[in-house]
């Protein structure tokens, strides 16, 4: 009989976990039993920039409904002392960490799409760069020393695309194709750097992901979304749960340095590990993206999900 909850006793960060992939891994995580610290900036007394109303605490609170131990806490990643306390914090209730998730991004409202680097506003450029890159370096930085402290660690990089499609396809503008390949290539190095203490770095990426965001620019909710305008989105499309699920699946892989370095995607792990989405399906959007959508042929998910 399998273990339904392999990730008692264990720890995680999910930093950026106030909504979409971050939310749906802080959640994933508890349903393995793990106890998550979920942090943010958007609170249940103040909204961060975003001006979005789903909280950390609200975040923490599924991940106790899901089987875990949900701990909310409000960090802006971009701050070194911020950052350090949480570590801090985490190591003097816990004494350990096991996995660390690096989802922050915040950058949806800042980039243009299809526009030149020339023509793109370079303040909010150099914004995106700084929340998608920074953040997780600085929250590496404070972070790892811990993680490290014991063997079988997992650091996972959130990003957009897996290393193999970002590398032959343009992402939408230079500032966020930067900022998604850096964050795969980080993945790499840290790999680099983490093997020698038995820990492992990956770059994971979810496919066309129903975020909070996503579900109202398609005006659907979770309930109805193959209603969605997009036939692509309504066809291919998965919940946040599902790379959160990804996550979990690596976080109690016995052979999980076999990986180390490399880039993954939701879809793609599913088929290895047997996961499934909420509706049972296992979506594999990235191949259905090469296959199917960037061929032009009809939104027909036979043989994707």
């Amino acid at each position: 009989m399998t273990d339904s909850r392999p990730l008692t006793g264990k720890v995680a960060l999910v930093a950026g976990a106030t909504r979409g992939a971050g939310r749906g891994t802080a959640v994933a995580l508890g349903e393995a039993g793990a106890t998550v610290y979920c942090t943010g900036r958007t609170t249940s007394r103040q909204r961060s920039p975003y001006d979005r109303p789903e909280t950390i605490e609200e975040t923490a609170e599924l991940v106790d409904a899901a089987g875990g131990e949900g701990v909310a806490v409000e960090v802006d990643h971009l701050q070194p002392a911020r950052v350090e306390a949480l570590v801090e914090r985490i190591d003097g209730e816990r004494g350990r960490l096991d996995v660390l998730v690096n989802d922050i991004w915040g950058g949806e409202r800042l980039f243009e799409w299809d526009t030149p680097v020339w023509e793109h506003d370079l303040d909010k450029g150099l914004r995106i760069l700084r929340l998608a890159i920074d953040t997780h370096l600085i929250t590496s930085h404070f972070a790892l020393p811990l993680l490290i402290r014991e063997p079988g660690g997992l650091v996972v990089e959130m990003t957009d695309g897996t290393r193999e499609y970002n590398d032959a396809h343009y992402r939408n503008s230079a500032f966020y194709d930067l900022a998604k390949g850096a964050v795969i290539r980080l993945a790499f190095a840290q790999g680099e750097e983490l093997g020698r203490h038995g820990a492992t770095a990956v770059a994971l990426t979810p496919g066309w992901m129903r975020s909070e965001m996503m579900l109202e620019a398609m005006g659907v909710t979770e309930e109805n979304w193959r209603d969605g305008a997009n036939p692509y989105f309504a066809a291919i499309s998965e919940s946040p749960r599902f790379v959160g699920r990804a996550v979990a699946a690596l976080a109690t892989d016995p052979e999980l340095q076999r990986r180390n370095g490399g880039s993954f995607s939701s879809g793609g792990l599913a088929r290895e590990y047997g996961f499934t989405d909420v509706d049972g399906s296992q979506p594999d959007c990235w191949r259905y993206m090469v296959e199917v959508q960037d061929a032009g042929l009809p939104a027909d998910p036979t043989g994707y999900r």
